[in-house]
């Protein structure tokens, strides 16, 4: 099994790293990341401090830990927003067809014209800054390719025969989605779900490092990049370790989804 889906087993093992990371930061996390400490600025990285100090004199790495709470909050609260709204939207489109599946369908095209993250700015903006907005932003501006992934899985399962077995014996509408339609459009809708997480993670780190997201002094990767872009020629590992934690923690959620997606199309078993 390893051997045939190894980027399954990478993906798993570095998400569950970085998981265990943020639950365990207030145990793991040297100094309390918050305190200010005026005579440890901008100190580089060293036993006492791994990751360094920011210009306040704060621990990056005790900082990095509580930002990666964050981070994996963001991602999987909006994921699980815009997951909901894709599939009632998706699966209403693809049972019923002809002019409902029209309407909504033209909906999502019209949302899609707009690039997601400019969108997302433009709403942020009459919007206090706040994990909570951020979450519910991100996951009402990205269901539209989960909508339309549902929508081609209903279209194809509800003439199966199945299905059609189960609307002949009177079953409810809400019994035939949970029951017969939506489990045998999971796999993809999960495959999408954990690549979700990872775009989210990005923008949650964008909107951080453009003053939009989580807002000082409550740490996130974003907003430590952003002391480091503003000290980038005396204190390089503002700047070098949160990038790393945001590659290597989107690049856990790609190869995580792409195992899956191997491991549950079926076109790809030998």
């Amino acid at each position: 099994m390893i051997r045939r889906h190894p980027l399954l087993w990478v993906g798993a093992a570095i998400v569950f790293t970085v998981t265990l990371l943020a639950l365990l930061a207030s145990w793991i996390a040297p100094y309390d990341p918050n305190r200010i400490d005026v005579h440890a600025i901008l100190l580089p990285p060293s036993s006492e401090h791994l990751c360094g100090t920011d210009t306040l004199g704060r621990d990056v790495f005790s900082r990095m830990l509580f930002g990666a709470r964050v981070s994996l909050a963001v991602g999987l609260v909006a994921v699980s927003i815009s997951i909901a709204i894709g599939i009632l939207i998706g699966a209403l489109a693809g049972f019923y067809g002809g002019r409902i599946d029209a309407a909504l369908m033209r909906m999502t095209d019209m949302v899609l014209c707009f690039p997601t993250f400019f969108l997302i700015l433009a709403v942020i903006a009459f919007l206090e800054p706040s994990i909570w907005n951020i979450m519910i932003v991100i996951g009402l501006t990205s269901w539209m390719g989960v909508a339309r992934l549902v929508r081609a899985e209903f279209l194809s399962l509800r003439t199966r025969e199945f299905v059609l077995a189960a609307i002949s014996l009177g079953v409810s509408l809400p019994r035939l989605f949970l029951r017969y339609l939506l489990p045998n459009a999971m796999a993809p809708i999960l495959v999408t779900a954990v690549l979700g997480i990872a775009g989210a993670v990005l923008i949650e780190s964008g909107l951080s490092f453009l003053g939009l997201g989580v807002q000082p002094p409550d740490p996130s990767w974003g907003n430590i990049l952003i002391e480091g872009k503003d000290n980038i020629e005396l204190a390089w590992w503002l700047s070098l370790f949160p990038g790393l934690a945001i590659l290597i923690t989107v690049l856990g959620y790609n190869l995580l989804g792409e195992g899956l997606r191997d491991v549950l199309d079926p076109r790809q078993q030998p």
